[in-house]
């Protein structure tokens, strides 16, 4: 290992990780990005298929654009910003689902995120799925547009931990990928790659990080791991943080997996054309046809079939899809599609899944989880922002603020 002491030491090459690492830089403070895989970017991360497409496996639009601090990295790079009008926001296909039904359906999901806005301001927390009106028509597909949103259906979602969300509503894209430009902010980093964690020791007067390529000592760590392997890894702290590894469980990872077919006579639809599989069930898929204007369909997945799907392996995905899509559009579609790629995040071991909501009565866990530990242990990442979870621009802002902490402690020890 060509390093094994810094001043400090980032544990995890994601979006939080790389932020913090850029503030270190930009202070001249000594820094090393460690990660797992053998890419920057975490669950960022965008690849291309045979024709050169974009393919973002991981997170794919810019939330609350306008104020996301990666919207003016991505432009920097010379990336191209995307602001044509994402399919949420767009009239979908009528094809088994008229617009009268679409007109119903809005209007029944606006009613649901109004109570659950009312609810989310209420004690004691309760899960969000009170919200729902008894017998309304729509609760199941709105529990499927849950599942997009949080990575699991709204039974086990906290109802204020959602209302605490803060969105503009304004979603743009990177054209060259999200990932991309994730990513391409920690060139010239200090980063060790392919190098697992396995133990932080801060007993000493210096921590020491035991990694699978040997030991690492720093004054300080900032921890940047997603919520769901800090649960899972009880022992990851010596002495243990109990806490900590409490909190990170209150706030586990949900799925959103995302399938790429590719399409052939693409131009039929419309760029980012919106299709539902199913309005009757939660256990659908949502499908992106003519995705950002790629001969593509950009298949949604998510909560608890997604999860069901994954124990299937990747063909799950494809056969379920195809199935569907030939359903809605006829059996002549099936030749029209085929499977390109899919990231099965809750079976990525140094994911366990794709981004994080709190169960009810553990919203607080988020700033739990943020607190800093002896001036030494510092933690970031989307599961520790308490309005912008379960985005990049989360754990960027967390980054930065675990760094500035980092910062500040060093100050005050002098």
């Amino acid at each position: 290992m060509a390093k094994s002491d810094t001043e400090v030491a980032i544990i995890g090459g994601g979006a939080a990780g790389i932020a913090a690492g850029r503030r270190l830089a930009k202070a001249a403070i000594e820094c090393l990005v460690i990660e797992a895989r053998p890419r920057l970017g975490g669950r960022a991360w965008t690849v291309a298929d045979d024709a050169g497409n974009t393919l973002d496996l991981g997170c794919g639009w810019l939330h609350s654009a306008e104020r996301n601090p990666w919207t003016a990295i991505a432009r920097a790079q010379g990336c191209v910003i995307d602001r044509s009008t994402p399919p949420w926001q767009k009239p979908a296909l009528t094809t088994g689902f008229s617009a009268e039904e679409q007109t119903d359906f809005g209007r029944a999901q606006r009613a649901f995120f109004d109570r659950l806005e009312a609810i989310g301001q209420t004690s004691p927390d309760v899960p969000a799925s009170a919200a729902f009106d008894p017998g309304c028509r729509w609760n199941n597909m709105i529990n499927a547009v849950g599942t997009y949103i949080s990575g699991a259906e709204m039974d086990l979602v906290s109802a204020l931990d959602f209302a605490n969300y803060a969105d503009t509503e304004i979603n743009w894209r990177v054209r060259e990928g999200y990932g991309t430009a994730i990513a391409a902010h920690g060139d010239g980093l200090p980063v060790l790659l392919d190098c697992p964690v396995l133990q932080i020791d801060h007993s000493g007067r210096r921590l020491k990080i035991e990694t699978a390529k040997g030991t690492i000592s720093a004054d300080q760590v900032i921890v940047t791991l997603p919520s769901a392997v800090l649960a899972e890894k009880e022992f990851l702290f010596t002495p243990a943080l109990p806490d900590k590894t409490e909190a990170a469980a209150g706030l586990p990872l949900g799925l959103a997996d995302k399938l790429f077919l590719s399409l052939s006579g693409a131009e039929e639809f419309a760029p980012d054309s919106r299709l539902f599989g199913r309005t009757d069930r939660t256990s659908t898929a949502a499908y992106n046809l003519h995705a950002l204007g790629q001969p593509l369909v950009e298949v949604y997945f998510g909560g608890r079939f997604a999860k069901e799907l994954e124990a299937g392996g990747d063909d799950a995905f494809a056969d379920y899809a195809i199935a569907e899509l030939a359903g809605l559009l006829g059996n002549d579609f099936r030749q029209r599609v085929t499977p390109v790629r899919i990231h099965r995040w809750g079976a990525d071991p140094f994911a366990l899944g794709s981004y994080s909501y709190a169960k009810p009565g553990h919203a607080d866990c988020r700033a739990t989880l943020a607190e800093p530990v002896d001036g030494r242990l510092f933690f970031a990442g989307e599961a520790c922002s308490e309005n912008d979870f379960s985005t990049a621009h989360g754990g960027y802002l967390t980054g930065v603020a675990a760094a500035d902490q980092a910062i500040a402690a060093r100050k005050r020890s002098r």
